[in-house]
């Protein structure tokens, strides 16, 4: 303790025992101990008193697309990383598409890890992609250290990464398992999706239509049989349908490997409130009826749904054009996201332990970074979120972060502010003025 360089103290701290008043001790970057709220400044250390402010565990995002390079008129590393740390998320995980060229090869991570490294004001880990005809580069973009493998049973919306069908998935999957690693999936049936109606305009009824939900019932049951035949790791990506809860349910029990995300659009938005032509609620798979939310609140409470990540997935603003069937799909949410879900979360009776469990703990468990990452307590990086949870603010999309000013949550008024982030004990992020970029580039642990 006598090395303490930094305590932060609090009348609300949430550590993995519950939320209480207590003193944070910080050195070299990481939590030393979680002391009674009164305890002496250890040494010289610097005290920082957040008052009545809510201290929480960094959020840790696995699912964001930042597009770079290739497509940074869409997104980037500058603008990604400093929207997330405007949201109180200390660490995410890039999706290997969207940017040219796709982390598919150990050459292009290196490319993607070259255009983050002096622009990430968090850390920022890479996903690799899996593709027909890629299985040789698995293994060494494994070694490499991304942290799983991203695919698509379906198209994925840009031609440079393509789908795989049943038999290339039973391949892919095995050369995975093979390495113990985590394949990560786009579950919608690209037959379904065929077979459904073709409707393009402006009416968010015939795009929904377009992407029901058997096509995320049929893709899961594909995936989650293959993973058993396997004995292999699954996590199912941005779960919309409501509908696909008991066969996961069902898949646990028999003992197979699957995790499962949702994400905060298909948590707070419904498909009622869509207005004609406005394609910033355009994602896939979509948001659907308010009949569908709440199931998806009870797997989130019941542990059927592990966590809640953003899928932020930007893009610029000419390509949100007011026919569904055109405009890009994608919701840009970094650095709403928190104080969206709480907003829902807290009318729900939720407390904010729970959303840090899902929206930092188990995120962090899912790509290996459980020892350092996701919780207040000796050991853990000092990666934190300061919170006034009771405070609103209106939604303004000109006072975004992220590269282009769109948002499926314009004019909303949501609960929770974000004051302050910090990142391995250093503040990155005050009331939305930035220091330079002191983000680290992860890889997974061994």
């Amino acid at each position: 303790m006598a090395d303490t360089e930094r305590v932060l103290r609090s009348t609300r701290v949430v550590t993995p025992e519950g939320t209480r008043a207590a003193s944070v001790a910080v050195a070299d970057g990481t939590v030393t101990a979680v002391l009674p709220y009164e305890a002496p400044l250890p040494g010289t250390a610097r005290l920082t008193d957040l008052g009545d402010d809510v201290l929480l565990p960094g959020l840790v995002d696995t699912h964001v697309h930042v597009n770079d390079p290739g497509r940074t008129e869409w997104e980037g590393f500058w603008t990604a990383t400093r929207a997330a740390a405007a949201g109180g998320i200390t660490t995410l995980v890039d999706m290997p598409l969207n940017s040219l060229p796709p982390t598919t090869t150990v050459g292009h991570l290196r490319t993607k890890q070259r255009a983050a490294a002096s622009r990430a004001h968090v850390d920022v880990g890479f996903w690799g992609g899996a593709l027909p005809g890629n299985a040789l580069d698995l293994r060494p973009l494994h070694e490499a250290g991304v942290f799983g493998f991203k695919a698509f049973l379906s198209p994925s919306g840009v031609d440079e990464f393509p789908h795989l069908g049943p038999e290339q998935l039973a391949r892919t999957l095995a050369e995975i398992a093979a390495l113990d690693g985590l394949l990560i999936v786009h579950a919608e049936d690209p037959g379904h999706l065929a077979a459904a109606p073709r409707c393009g305009g402006p009416k968010y009824a015939d795009f929904l239509a377009s992407r029901p939900r058997d096509a995320e019932d049929t893709a899961v049951a594909l995936l989650l049989a293959q993973a058993k035949r396997l004995d292999a790791r699954v996590h199912i990506l941005h779960l919309s349908s409501s509908d696909a809860l008991p066969l996961i349910a069902e898949a646990r029990s028999d003992g197979v490997r699957v995790t499962v995300e949702t994400c905060p659009h298909y948590l707070t938005l419904t498909a009622e409130e869509v207005p004609d032509g406005a394609s910033e609620f355009k994602c896939c798979p979509p948001i659907r009826e308010a009949a569908n939310r709440d199931p998806l609140w009870r797997a989130l409470a019941d542990g059927v749904i592990d966590c809640v990540v953003t899928d932020h997935s930007p893009s610029t603003a000419d390509l949100k054009t007011a026919d569904f069937a055109t405009a890009w799909g994608g919701i840009s949410g970094l650095q709403l996201s928190l104080p969206a879900v709480w907003t829902e979360a807290r009318g729900r009776g939720h407390g904010l332990e729970d959303v840090v469990r899902w929206m930092s703990t188990r995120p962090a468990e899912l790509v290996g970074l459980g020892t350092r990452k996701g919780a207040i307590a000796p050991g853990r990086d000092a990666d934190f979120a300061v919170l006034a949870p009771d405070e609103t603010f209106t939604v303004d999309p000109e006072g975004l972060q992220h590269r282009n000013p769109v948002t499926a949550y314009a004019g909303r008024t949501l609960y929770g502010v974000v004051k302050s982030t910090w990142l391995r004990g250093r503040r990155v992020m005050t009331d939305g003025e930035f220091t330079a970029p002191k983000g680290r580039l992860l890889t997974r642990l061994p």
